[in-house]
């Protein structure tokens, strides 16, 4: 498991055991914050396009669970992204 690690952490038996099971802790931790990270960076885009047509981010959100509109964050950003006259259009549902 350590094949491509440089210098001693390939080569030491005990180094590249302690180098490889800090990559696996790092790899299981970075797992969750990956998730983390990616609700994060949806939020934003979500907000960024929410306020272009005069909307906040949280005012958007509990508008579209009254209105029981069931998209994710996920969608929601993708729709700001990539598909403006789509996210406009729930918006628009939601005012």
């Amino acid at each position: 498991m350590a094949k491509g690690y440089w210098g001693s952490r390939s080569k030491v038996f005990t180094i590249a055991k302690n180098t490889v099971e800090k990559g696996l802790q790092y790899a299981y931790r970075d797992r969750k914050v990956k998730k983390r990270e990616f609700r994060g960076l949806w939020i934003q885009r979500i907000n960024a396009g929410a306020r272009q047509h005069g909307i906040s981010y949280s005012q958007l959100i509990g508008k579209l669970a009254t209105k029981n509109i069931g998209l994710n964050r996920k969608v929601l950003a993708d729709l700001a992204m990539n598909h403006p006259e789509a996210f406009k259009a729930v918006i628009d549902a939601v005012k």
